[in-house]
């Protein structure tokens, strides 16, 4: 039955998801009578240690009418232009490679490096490392803002850097003077109606709290979802095997230098974060516990980061549920962040994924008059997001060539494998066009064809036998005429600090 408004809508659970979830309905519905309330508990910690986004976020802002300068101070943000991914690789100059974030302005760029990956896929002797292509690459290695100067008229893409707990405390106060109301309370137990749907739940303090639309942000407990209403969980351990995380901050080895990219090292049993904050480092080490225990992950890290002496950060470990609910929208209930599914941090998706998933549904339940009309083709879509962006982080473990553990060679050698990345991977080596496999697969990527360019190149995926000379019908673009395009583009961007720091003493 459609209605003639979203009605009461309750958000259990606060953290960034919850807050997202929040200040969008508010922004989307509030001036349609919707009542959002959140009701999180004080005794349930936030697993906030750091967090990288997808330049999504961007739009997540702007839509809202909070620019950079408003948040980010408040939430020690700096700039991302990319991630950095040394010692997947073995092969000799694929040791690392950089995945930018590009806009139109860098058709250019692409188009040169396109045809010299196209070569070197054919093996054809052509460079084709991404790095050398990307103006974001150079902007990353020399600690610039992604902030072009008005000299020239090329646009960069970026995403953040930020702590989360604080981005949560920024979003709560936004949503709090919007309208949103605030309970702090525990619950105890979900109320459900004859027909299945949830009624209400019971707290400790508030009693019963009675809702029409119930959205869970209650973490990988996913009290509502799961344990209520009982939808499924499906498990991408087959496809990803790490399942566990330790992260601790460390200060800036130079605090003059801010770095705007994020470091994902490969390590022995995983991968290790560098997320470079205003006031500190984030770090963490993610791992499989199939092959490492929590003490030796620690351990690993410590020595990863050259931590000696007695004066030690404190380590926080950390466990996860890879994988994603079979439908994150069942009856009156949506689930949101932890609660709905987990991918690895390696590409920084959490947050973008709950951003699809409110906009989804903000469109989907609208469209259908506040009703579930809409609740199939909606599940689908999050679905697709999800399995799609397990298939990209699924192409690093599959593309790695590292022989020193068992992991990595179990990683590379995993039989569990999508129909999609089967596809992709049987067109590449082939030597076939993978542009046209990327665009006739576009309905369930979440990745552009350059992204997808980048991991297979910057990977060394390349014919292992000496390359041939190409035929003069065949033109290879001399790397140094990009290199020096996007060094001297370069020029017209600030460091990184100086930008950050402007901005926060433009909003003391």
């Amino acid at each position: 039955m459609s209605k003639e408004n979203p009605g009461r809508i309750l958000i259990v659970g606060g953290g960034t998801a919850g807050w997202m979830a929040a200040i969008s309905l508010a922004h989307a519905w509030g001036k349609l009578g919707a009542e959002i309330t959140l009701l999180e508990s004080d005794a349930i910690g936030i697993i906030g240690v750091g967090e990288g986004s997808t330049p999504k976020m961007r739009r997540f802002f702007a839509k809202l009418g909070i620019p950079d300068q408003e948040w980010m101070p408040h939430c020690n943000g700096t700039y991302k232009c990319g991630i950095r991914f040394p010692n997947w690789s073995t092969r000799p100059g694929y040791e690392s490679y950089y995945h930018p974030f590009f806009s139109a302005s860098d058709d250019p760029y692409i188009r040169a490096f396109y045809q010299n990956l196209v070569l070197r896929q054919r093996n054809l002797d052509a460079h084709a490392l991404p790095d050398t292509y990307f103006v974001s690459n150079y902007l990353a290695k020399n600690a610039r803002a992604p902030l072009p100067d008005g000299g020239v008229d090329y646009i960069a893409d970026y995403a953040y850097h930020f702590d989360a707990r604080l981005i949560g405390d920024f979003l709560k106060t936004r949503s709090l003077a919007m309208g949103v109301k605030h309970l702090v309370d525990t619950v105890t137990r979900v109320e459900q109606a004859e027909n299945g749907d949830i009624a209400a739940v019971q707290t400790e303090a508030h009693g019963r709290v009675e809702a029409d639309f119930f959205i869970d942000c209650t973490g990988f407990a996913s009290v509502l979802i799961c344990k209520a209403l009982q939808v499924p969980f499906v498990s991408y351990k087959d496809y990803l095997f790490n399942d566990r995380a330790v992260a601790m901050p460390t200060p800036h080895a130079d605090p003059a230098v801010l770095r705007s990219e994020t470091t994902s090292t490969a390590l022995k049993y995983g991968w290790a974060w560098k997320i470079p904050l205003t006031n500190r480092v984030g770090n963490g080490y993610v791992y499989s516990s199939d092959y490492l225990d929590e003490a030796a992950a620690e351990q690993e890290l410590r020595s990863h980061l050259k931590l000696t002496g007695d004066n030690q950060p404190e380590a926080r470990h950390l466990k996860m549920r890879v994988g994603r609910l079979e439908q994150a929208w069942a009856r009156n209930c949506l689930a949101i962040g932890l609660a709905q599914g987990f991918i690895e941090p390696l590409e920084a998706t959490a947050l973008m994924i709950v951003q699809d998933t409110v906009e989804n549904f903000i469109e989907q339940y609208q469209r259908g008059g506040w009703s579930a009309q809409y609740q199939e083709p909606f599940n689908a879509k999050v679905n697709l997001i999800f399995d799609s962006v397990r298939d990209y982080v699924y192409m690093h473990y599959k593309l790695n060539s590292r022989q020193d553990t068992p992991y990595w060679v179990a990683a590379r050698e995993n039989p569990h494998i999508s129909d999609s990345v089967r596809e992709i991977l049987e067109v590449w080596d082939k030597g076939g066009d993978l542009l046209d496999e990327i665009n006739r697969q576009s309905a369930r990527m979440s990745y552009s064809p350059t992204s997808w360019f980048c991991i297979m190149a910057g990977m060394g995926r390349f014919p292992r036998k000496p390359p041939r000379k190409p035929r003069r019908d065949q033109p290879v673009i001399d790397p140094a005429g990009p290199k020096q395009s996007c060094l001297k583009m370069m020029e017209h961007f600030p460091d990184h600090r100086a930008a950050v720091d402007a901005m926060r003493m433009a909003h003391a």
